[in-house]
């Protein structure tokens, strides 16, 4: 994945030439991978897109413009039965009146209880509240929250929150009401790229393609880690001894494995299922990018509209297909197959075993009709792919506890043990877990095991993402 690549092309761009990158999957790419359907329908893990804070990462994607395709962020809240532009909180003069009053009510709430409040929110909950005050809470974040992370929002802190929550400006929310003004672009992805052939896991081939091939392994599926004799054992019977292990596994699994199961039942993750939809016809939502969800009417809390970011992401118009079945589940009235043109949509629903389970059985067909009530397609489309996908892994969780559990075993593990946990689950920080996140605390920890340098992204994830700034000192050569 990311990481792993990250610290392969540091240390092949230091000329050190004693590593070993080894993937239990078939190809490059990690969570940042893309399936392909056998109609040939694109989809990706969950909505990725590339915006950068960091121009080793720039550099290390750049293959010319013509290889990229450059979209505006084109973002929505769908409730009331409505579109509410994306951030929510800055947008309720696109709400009903009754609701616009409530919220607004809520906000000058919470200002003046966080002006005199004398501890810092104890969770994320509380957060909310102070922030945004009980009508946005109970409107949107709470049960939009829920449906992300399958865990309620009292149960996670809010040390993670930085560039991904937007806060409340009071007298703008206010002044956005009266003049009945839409407000969108904050943010850092408020203009992204994205690949215009093979998805988000033709990137990370490129990039497995520029490393030594003889360096790379696939097909090796980790099944534990002797720590004593720095020795990992594989499902196929093979055996590597490392010196400094730079491990992506998810840190829970680690520490298991390595007799800390306490610290390990400390962390919280969700997982996510990845649910495509290939549709015949044109697609009928314009420049839309993602939407959110967070009403009960259906199952899923985003959505993206894929055939949107690359028309190579669905098969192309002469291509015949036949259909599967229409959008309100019933049968074709025909099996012959039939030309396009095509577009698709990607849904995201999570999964936790004690907080919000999931019926397997029905999770695609209960998706299919809750984008039918969300307006997402016609009860008459007709459905040509249908693909699904379940992450095991989805999101690691900002839990309460899940601090402590880092600061413990992440050193821990390096003193220890030799072993830099990192990455989306390695080191369990989702706000540091983006695609160029991921990608430099693989780089980083590199220039760690060979200098001893402050690996920054890791340590320090608000500087890391603060105001947008982009860190231009390490910079990547293909020579």
């Amino acid at each position: 994945g990311p990481t792993g690549l990250g610290a392969a092309t540091r240390f092949n761009q230091l000329h050190h030439d004693d590593w070993l990158l080894v993937d239990m999957a078939e190809e490059a790419g990690g969570l940042a991978c893309t399936d392909i359907t056998p109609e040939g329908f694109l989809f990706d893990m969950g909505g990725h897109v590339i915006f950068s804070h960091y121009n080793y990462f720039d550099e290390l994607l750049d293959d010319g413009p013509e290889h990229w395709a450059v979209h505006e962020r084109v973002s929505y809240v769908w409730m009331k039965n409505r579109f509410v532009p994306y951030p929510f909180q800055n947008n309720i003069c696109s709400l009903p009146q009754e609701d616009q009053i409530d919220c607004i009510n809520g906000l000058i709430d919470a200002k003046v209880s966080n002006a005199t409040a004398s501890s810092p929110p104890a969770n994320f909950d509380e957060w909310i509240l102070r922030v945004m005050g009980k009508g946005i809470a109970d409107m949107f974040m709470r049960p939009y929250n829920f449906k992300v992370w399958a865990i309620p929002t009292h149960l996670m802190q809010c040390s993670w929150l930085g560039e991904r929550v937007a806060t409340a400006n009071v007298a703008r929310v206010v002044e956005n009401v009266i003049r009945n003004r839409e407000e969108s672009g904050w943010g850092p992805n408020a203009v992204f790229r994205f690949p215009q052939e093979g998805g988000t896991g033709a990137i990370w081939k490129k990039v497995a393609a520029m490393l030594p091939q003889e360096k790379l392994r696939f097909n090796h599926k980790v099944t534990n880690i002797d720590a004593e004799n720095k020795t990992l054992h594989f499902e196929n019977g093979d055996r590597i001894r490392y010196n400094k292990l730079v491990s992506t596994l998810p840190l829970d699994m680690t520490l298991t494995w390595l007799g800390k199961e306490a610290l390990a039942s400390r962390l919280t993750f969700s997982s996510s299922h990845i649910i495509g939809i290939g549709i015949r016809g044109v697609n009928p939502h314009d420049t839309k990018c993602w939407l959110y969800y967070p009403e009960d009417d259906c199952p899923f809390y985003r959505c993206t509209v894929f055939s949107h970011y690359a028309d190579k992401n669905v098969p192309a118009a002469d291509v015949s297909l036949p259909t599967l079945q229409m959008s309100n589940g019933d049968a074709p009235s025909s099996s012959e197959s039939k030309p396009g043109p095509y577009w698709s949509l990607m849904f995201e629903v999570s999964e936790s075993a004690e907080h919000k389970p999931v019926d397997m059985a029905t999770l695609v067909q209960d998706t299919i009709a809750g984008a039918i009530n969300t307006e997402l397609l016609r009860p008459t489309d007709e459905i040509v792919s249908i693909y699904h996908r379940r992450l095991h892994h989805g999101y690691p969780t900002p839990c309460l506890k899940r601090d402590g559990v880092l600061a413990e075993a992440l050193p821990l593990l390096k003193s220890k043990y030799d072993i830099w946990s990192r990455g989306r689950f390695g080191s369990y920080k989702y706000e540091v877990g983006n695609q160029d996140h991921s990608c430099m605390l693989g780089v980083e920890a590199a220039d760690n095991i060979m200098f001893g340098t402050k690996e920054f992204t890791l340590f320090y994830p608000s500087l890391t993402n603060e105001g947008g700034k982009k860190n231009v000192d390490l910079k990547f050569s293909r020579s």
